[in-house]
């Protein structure tokens, strides 16, 4: 029997030796995890927790991606557990346990702040949760917001993601005036906002932008939008997402790259707008009248030219012919 345990032992200090670059190497079975938290706080910072089923043999646990810090490992009581490390902190060996086993740790240097967009490259194929601080209540899941309204988060399954989320962003309410009532437009953007304008006539909103690559939401009272609506900047569609409608009011997203005017108007007045640079005929019919006509009088202009060089070059050799039988007389 102690032969056994000293064998068991033996391959444990073998494991925890394995260096980092073996580390993606599955070298045991896999942990069943029962719940996987990932918490973002105030100061955007992560803190991950890993709840591990029990079980009777030594499980491998793979850890998320990234600079990993204050790593402890306890049950679900607070009880430290040992447990073997694999390469430099990218996962861990737990021991068996007669109850759940919780695996927590900092995660460093994989937050990061661009365009005042905190964002996170995050991959990992657990079903993993994740929670924001209470000030953030719309995040950006590959592009696409998601609105969390009451909800502290949200979870993705088998994930691999692009996460984006903004703290502290300005809120910009402008009231107008529709068929003699008051209305609100709230406009949600760390960009500069200036020149808004509404059109009552054609229910068209327009602002300009100062900033590039910058996230903008509006709020927007469904009596004051079209059936159906496109967003522009500087007269070129973008694509944009409207993405919540709780009865009364709708959420637009857009996201431009450029700075310039905004535009957000009946799908039926878009055709008025000026299309983009390649969907621009290259003349129009009346250009085109003109230019045919040239063209052909340049054709006949280059057939006569040449016609009369060919009757010069005729006369000119019929002159030296004759020049020339001249002076063999």
């Amino acid at each position: 029997m102690k032969i056994k345990q000293i064998g068991f032992f033996i391959i444990l200090l073998f494991i925890i030796a394995i260096p980092t670059v073996y580390a993606q190497v599955s070298i045991g079975e896999e942990a069943k995890q029962k719940t996987v938290n990932v918490i973002i706080n105030e100061s955007n910072q992560i803190h991950v927790v890993h709840e591990v089923i029990a079980a009777n043999s030594p499980k491998q646990l793979q850890l998320i991606d990234g600079l990993v810090s204050n790593l402890s490992v306890t049950d679900v009581e607070g009880n430290e557990k040992q447990f073997g490390s694999i390469g430099d902190n990218d996962g861990i060996i737990v021991l068996p346990s007669q109850q759940n086993i919780v695996v927590q740790y900092d995660l460093e240097d994989v937050l990061v702040l661009k365009n005042n967009v905190w964002t996170l490259d995050f991959r990992y194929l657990q079903t993993t949760n994740f929670i924001f601080p209470n000030e953030v209540d719309l995040v950006f899941v590959n592009d696409k917001p998601v609105y969390l309204g009451e909800r502290k988060g949200i979870a993705c399954h088998g994930c691999q993601m692009i996460l984006e989320y903004s703290i502290n962003e300005s809120k910009i309410l402008k009231n107008i005036k529709y068929n003699n009532k008051d209305f609100l437009i709230e406009i949600r953007s760390f960009a500069e906002i200036d020149e808004f304008n509404f059109n009552q006539l054609t229910k068209g909103i327009n602002f300009h932008v100062n900033g590039e690559n910058q996230f903008l939401t509006l709020v927007v009272p469904l009596q004051i939008l079209p059936e159906s609506y496109d967003v522009l900047v500087d007269n070129e569609r973008i694509y944009f997402h409207g993405y919540i409608n709780n009865g009364t009011h709708v959420w637009i997203n857009v996201r431009s790259d450029t700075t310039g005017m905004v535009s957000i108007i009946d799908s039926k007045n878009t055709d008025q707008v000026n299309p983009n640079i390649q969907d621009l005929p290259l003349v129009s019919s009346i250009n085109q009248n003109i230019i045919a006509l040239l063209v052909v009088s340049i054709i006949v202009g280059v057939v006569v030219t040449i016609v009369i060089m060919k009757k010069k070059s005729s006369v000119t050799s019929k002159d030296i012919e004759d020049n020339h039988t001249q002076n063999i007389d």
